[in-house]
């Protein structure tokens, strides 16, 4: 223990045996040990107390849109991951699209991690792309480090990133499959929402309408039926349909190698509040009825789905116009998303043990992250200190975000992060920030 640099201790520390008393040790950026509440602080390390409140491990949000570069009016690694680090997120990983050029080639690859590189206050890793075409980039694009590949069914709302046919499925899947990497799938069918009414103008039921359950329901059966047969890892993306979850139970038991993620807004959110007109509530696919959210936070309680993540993805003020068929359908939550999920848990009777598991542990395992996600030796010591009975008012104002436009306006959610720690060191302290500590990550072979 001699080496060790710095010692956390709290009332409330959430291990992955539970939450209890205890004293975190750390050395080199990593946790070297967690001890009883009252042991000696070695000599030479410096104590820092934070009382009652809850140290957790930072959490790892795996579907965020920063949009940089060619976007970053939208967003920018910046303000994302300074948004981030305020609300407990110590890394993310970026999608591949929204910025110019995609992420869908080595090459494209390197200009987003030199974008990245010197403006990233937590760690960033990077999604690939898969696009008709680009089968061929798959693998150095693995090879280069990304986490795994982002595809579509549906047009995915920007024209440099088309999405795959069936039968480009197909091809996709087998490639990634043939080196064992993780398809992450953004899962509506273009059938059904070609075929569901499309009215356009700012009732929030006629989008709603435009968005049908059965289209997600649809594109998820059919790949599973590709993974079943083609033995590959799938991922699907931001689940709103309960409908889908008795499918994804049943290819689990058949063993498919199929995990899920939902997102805040679903599980906080619901389609009987949203206003009309208000399309910072829009985002693809909906938010759904009361009664479906019910059904979302029985399979997360269950295991049907694995994790809860931001998918944040936000656009300048103008774009989000009254007409929910033309506005830009996205929902900017990086900031809040653990103080939004926590406070719909503890309302439904879950611990932030769940919390942590959902967002945390399980985040870090889908990307492969092994050093992240738990307070245990070994790991990084990276940790948020949560308040988690303070309760505040969202004021889009106080947000990090470059666009403060969110769905969260005026709600009172509880849990403030009081402080964020990355490998050993505060990177965010009661508002204030340091410069950027961030590291740019990459696959683990």
């Amino acid at each position: 223990m001699s080496d060790v640099e710095l010692v956390l201790r709290s009332t409330r520390v959430i291990t992955p045996e539970g939450m209890r008393a205890a004293s975190v040790a750390v050395a080199a950026g990593k946790i070297t040990a967690v001890l009883g509440y009252s042991s000696a602080v070695p000599s030479g390390a410096r104590l820092e107390d934070v009382g009652d409140d809850v140290l957790l491990p930072g959490l790892v949000d795996t579907h965020v849109h920063v949009n940089d570069p060619g976007r970053t009016e939208w967003e920018g690694f910046w303000t994302a991951t300074r948004a981030a680090a305020a609300g407990g997120i110590t890394t993310l990983v970026d999608m591949p699209l929204n910025s110019l050029p995609p992420t869908t080639t080595v090459d494209h690859l390197r200009v987003k991690q030199k974008t990245a590189a010197d403006k990233a206050h937590v760690d960033v890793g990077f999604w690939g792309g898969a696009l008709p075409g680009n089968t061929g980039d798959l693998r150095p694009l693995h090879e280069a480090g990304v986490f795994g590949f982002k595809a579509f069914l549906s047009p995915s709302g920007v024209d440099e990133f088309p999405h795959l046919g069936q039968d480009e499925l197909a091809r996709t899947m087998a490639e990634i499959a043939s080196f064992d990497g993780l398809l992450i799938v953004h899962a509506e069918d273009p059938h059904h929402l070609a075929a569901a009414p499309q009215h356009g103008g700012p009732r929030y039921a006629d989008f709603l309408a435009s968005r049908p359950r059965d289209a997600e329901d649809t594109a998820i059966a059919q790949l599973i039926a590709q993974a079943k047969r083609l033995h590959a890892r799938v991922h699907v993306l931001h689940l709103s349909s309960a409908d889908a979850l008795p499918l994804i139970a049943e290819a689990r038991r058949e063993g498919v190698r199929i995990t899920v993620e939902t997102c805040p807004h679903y599980l906080t959110l619901t389609a009987e509040e949203v206003p009309d007109g208000a399309s910072e509530f829009k985002c693809c696919p909906p938010i759904r009825e009361s009664a479906n959210q019910d059904l979302l936070w029985q399979a997360l309680a269950d295991g049907t789905i694995d994790c809860v993540v931001t998918d944040h993805s936000p656009s300048t003020a103008d774009l989000k116009t009254d007409d929910f068929a033309t506005a830009w359908g996205g929902i900017s939550g990086l900031q809040l998303s653990l103080a939004a999920v926590w406070t719909e848990a503890r309302r439904r009777g879950h611990g932030l043990e769940d919390v942590v598991r959902w967002m945390s542990a399980r985040t870090a395992g889908l990307a492969g992250l092994g050093h992240k996600g738990a307070i245990e030796a070994g790991r990084d010591a990276d940790f948020a200190v949560l308040a988690p009975d303070a309760a505040f008012t969202v004021d889009p104002a106080a947000l990090q975000h470059r666009n403060r436009v969110t769905a969260y306006a005026g709600r009172t959610l509880h849990g403030v992060v009081r402080a964020t720690w990355l490998r050993g060191e505060r990177v965010f302290d009661d508002g204030e920030f340091t410069e950027p500590k961030g590291r740019l990550l990459t696959r683990t072979p």
